[in-house]
């Protein structure tokens, strides 16, 4: 049945032979107007170069490798070097902030993203983390049979929104799910495998270690599941993965071995309407976060940071928050919600003072607040609350530039 199941799952995440041609069309001709760079030689990389790609892609990994000989040692370079040739040649060119510049252009519907690489052979040669990564699409690309299981094991994870290793996410990469599934021989086998894991389960494809515990660096040994890049075996791929998206696998893989469904590979979509209906007992506050342009993992980490800060300032202040969370689609502004209690909080609050035996600080304590008293030998005041609803404070903390500043916009629509 689950056999079945997935090759019909399989029918609707796959590109056809006709998306496929279309595709490569589309970038061919790309790659065509980027073959003048002098010193450099552009490739399709990521799941373009992989074939592990899913239906209605609209976007592209493009390296642009530069000649190693000439600009080892002074790969500094040729982010402006090619940055100098798009800006030529192309109406609108985004430069993006990373490790090494990167850029991204926008035609007709589709995004390229170009990173400038070194054209290495080795990893040992690498002057940048992206250097390396033609080196892992040829490692992924020997193991061909497997592409439509790796589609399966990424459509699996994206609909469970437990699919990117970018920091606002902290999920399974592609080039992990890739390592996972190629290890493990199929999707299924993946999963029926993830029950079985142990803490701190190592994956070390190419028994590149003894004992990675020791051969590793520590720092990188902290994610929930180790997985050994097959390229690189200093590097664990799945460093960024927590714990969280790691658990929500294991439940949603046991889910699935259960009662296999193609419930599973559909993400549910996000409703501001159900949230609204689910709260509408209680004091509902919703906020529109409009990101700056720039990449989606720097412009996600903002938008989580927000979220994170007006939760934590939120509790501060006494409000119990009973439901939050927020949802991104990378096309229109971030939707952050906060649930309440419709009732106002008391009018005083009680302020936690120093213990009485620390007379100094008893002294100051009492002279700054005028309704004290002692229990279990502390100080505590009664002061008058600052804001009796959430709405009051969220005010004041929207009008917080250090908060508002890294966005573009962040409001209360209700």
């Amino acid at each position: 049945m689950a056999n079945n199941l997935l090759s019909e799952i399989l029918e609707e995440i796959k590109p056809s032979k006709e998306e496929e041609k279309s595709l490569r069309i589309i970038i061919d001709e790309f790659l065509k107007k980027l073959s003048k760079i002098p010193d450099a030689k552009p490739i399709l990389g990521g799941s373009g170069a992989k074939n592990t790609y899913l239906k209605k892609t609209h976007d592209a990994d493009i390296f642009v490798k530069f000649n190693f000989k000439k600009f080892s040692g002074n790969s500094i370079i040729i982010s402006d070097l090619l940055h100098k040739f798009l800006k030529k040649n192309f109406r609108k060119v985004l430069r993006l902030h990373g490790s090494r510049d990167y850029f991204q252009i926008n035609m007709n519907g589709f995004t390229f993203e170009i990173v400038p690489i070194l054209d290495i052979s080795t990893p040992e040669n690498a002057e940048n983390i992206t250097d390396i990564s033609p080196l892992h699409a040829k490692w992924v690309k020997k193991y061909s049979k497997l592409t439509d299981e790796i589609r399966l094991a990424k459509a699996f994870c994206r609909a469970q929104w437990i699919y990117g290793a970018e920091s606002y996410i902290n999920g399974f990469s592609g080039y992990v799910l890739e390592i996972l599934v190629i290890n493990y021989k199929s999707f299924m086998n993946l999963l029926k495998a993830s029950q079985k894991w142990k803490p701190k389960q190592v994956i070390d494809i190419m028994k590149h270690h003894k004992n990675p515990f020791i051969e590793v660096n520590k720092s990188k040994l902290q994610s929930p599941i180790i997985v050994i890049d097959p390229v690189q075996p200093g590097r664990n791929a799945a460093a960024a993965l927590s714990e969280e998206k790691y658990a929500q696998f294991i439940s949603a893989a046991k889910a699935f071995l259960k009662k296999p469904s193609k419930s599973f590979f559909k993400a549910k979509e996000f409703d501001l309407g159900k949230i609204r209906s689910r709260h509408r007992s209680k004091n509902l506050v919703i906020l529109n976060a409009k990101p700056k342009p720039g990449t989606y993992d720097v412009e996600g980490t903002k938008i989580l940071k927000a979220f994170e800060r007006i939760s934590r300032q939120l509790e501060q202040h006494d409000f119990k928050i009973i439901d939050n969370g927020w949802h991104w689609d990378k096309k229109s502004p971030a939707t952050l919600y906060f649930a309440f209690d419709k009732k106002p909080l008391s009018s005083e609050r009680i302020l936690e003072g120093p213990p009485i035996k620390v007379k100094q600080h008893a002294v100051i304590f009492r002279k700054k607040h005028k309704k004290t008293f002692v229990k279990a030998r502390r100080l505590y005041a009664k002061v008058k609350r600052e804001f009796r609803n959430p709405q009051e404070l969220l005010k004041k903390i929207l009008k917080d530039k250090q908060l508002a500043g890294k966005l573009s916009k962040l409001e209360m629509i209700r």
